[in-house]
């Protein structure tokens, strides 16, 4: 079946300006934070890896070098889904299948550089050799979506579209947020002077968005605390965030009023809301610091649903426009809450196994645990949530056999019958991804 991808970070820029790829390094190191989180935990700087500076430092420039390095330290994936990954790419997109390793590192570069260099490996046509039926962005609020445009202008038939993840204009205590109105602001057409105009200007955007093929936002967060707030309480925040005044407490209060508004416009256009709570970001303030956002250095948390998205739920989970695709990184939420709520609320759909999660070990742990109580309708199929573009068919093709087995297993024990399985097959493999995100 063809592969429908509706939620990664995939750079939209490479099927705009379908150029080759430059080098093996720059495709598959630099920009994976799951290989440079591991060379990292081993001592390995991420200036040697050619990982950018935030400020314009010094890192190794020559892409032989750095893809030697990770060559020579190829052993570290052992056993680990990135390894798995690697090495299904290397031989099933470009045909080497030699285990990588110092001895014959360069000798790979030459190979996979003399591909690169051929029209059969232009992002465009890998896109339609892995037989990727859709693929959706993940996109900034105030994302001009130009690569979108481009695409659609280009005359190319295959589906890219972007998906509105509206993170940084709602953290009213990140550094950037001010900047983040400002442009919010001009891109609406509009002064963000209170909480009304915040409102239109994040609609305004919205709709953008749509108009440009997107079917759903991404909300990512500590905690998926959800709180109704009066306008005028809203208000009050976004004033003192607006002169920077604004503190810990009310920025918790303002992204759980704002989940609950996010949950209201989905429930108006149709934008299948996604949420991916958990993740301790930046764990590391020391490469935060000096190399950005997204460095390998996010660490799983504790995290409750059950009495955090009551207030989310209530308003919005019995409504038969809204739709609601719930993530975790705390397993032990999955037959304790997560489970439950998926097999009542008709809102909520279970996103797959993500992150730290999505490997073999962690989708059977997902599927045994979930399944019993919201059986498999009540989740969102597969999704492979990737930067690592040529990891995409492995990906799915791991998910496909999990999902296969799991089935067999079923079967063997009589608790459901072989032409089941075979229905329920292509709805966990594609089906189930289509009719979550509205992808029909």
């Amino acid at each position: 079946m063809a592969l429908v991808c509706p939620h990664g970070h995939v750079d939209p820029r490479m099927f705009a300006g379908n150029s080759p790829y430059p080098d093996p390094a720059t495709l598959i190191v630099i920009p994976d934070h799951y290989i440079f989180r591991m060379l990292y935990s081993q001592g390995i700087a991420l200036e040697r890896l050619g990982v950018p500076r935030t400020g314009g430092g010094a890192v190794e420039q020559d892409p032989r070098k750095i893809w030697q390095l990770f060559a020579e330290n190829f052993r570290l994936y052992r056993g680990t889904p990135t390894g798995c990954w690697i090495a299904d790419e290397l031989a099933v997109v470009f045909g080497i299948e030699e285990s990588l390793n110092a001895a014959n590192g360069m000798r790979i570069y030459d190979q996979l550089c003399e591909k690169l260099a051929t029209p059969e490996f232009l992002p465009r046509t890998l896109f339609e050799r892995f037989r990727i039926e859709v693929l959706c962005t993940t996109d900034a609020a105030t994302d001009t979506l130009e690569s979108h445009h481009r695409i659609r202008e280009s005359g190319w038939k295959g589906r890219v579209i972007p998906t509105f993840r509206p993170d940084l204009a709602i953290d009213i205590l990140n550094p950037n947020w001010g900047r983040e109105i400002e442009k919010l602001g001009t891109l609406a057409k509009r002064e963000i002077v209170d909480f009304p105009s915040y409102i239109g200007a994040l609609e305004n955007r919205r709709a953008f968005f749509k108009s440009m093929g997107a079917v759903s936002t991404d909300h990512g967060c500590v905690s998926p605390h959800t709180e109704q707030l009066s306008t005028g309480e809203a208000n009050n925040i976004l004033q003192r965030a607006l002169v920077g005044q604004a503190d810990a407490l009310d920025a918790r209060r303002f992204t759980a009023h704002m989940l609950i508004e996010m949950a209201r416009m989905s429930s108006e256009d149709g934008l299948v809301m996604q949420l991916h709570p958990g993740s301790w970001r930046n764990h590391n303030l020391s490469i935060q610091r000096m190399f950005g956002l997204d460095k390998g250095c996010d660490i799983p948390m504790a995290t409750e649903y059950t009495a955090n998205l009551h207030a989310l739920l209530n308003a919005f989970g019995n409504h038969p426009k809204f739709r609601l695709v719930l993530f975790t990184l705390d397993e032990s939420t999955y037959s304790r809450e997560l489970a439950p709520l998926a097999g009542h609320y008709p809102a909520l759909r279970l996103g797959p196994p993500w992150w730290f999660h999505d490997s073999l070990q962690g989708m059977i742990r997902y599927r045994e645990q979930v399944t019993e109580t919201a059986g498999i309708y009540n989740t969102a199929g597969f999704n492979d949530d990737t930067r690592a573009f040529p990891s995409i068919p492995a990906r799915h093709d791991l998910s496909r056999r999990m999902d296969a087995n799991f089935l067999a297993r079923l079967v063997a024990r009589h608790q459901i019958e072989m032409d089941e399985a075979m229905e329920m097959m292509p709805d966990l493999a594609a089906n189930l991804a289509r009719e979550t995100y509205r992808l029909g």
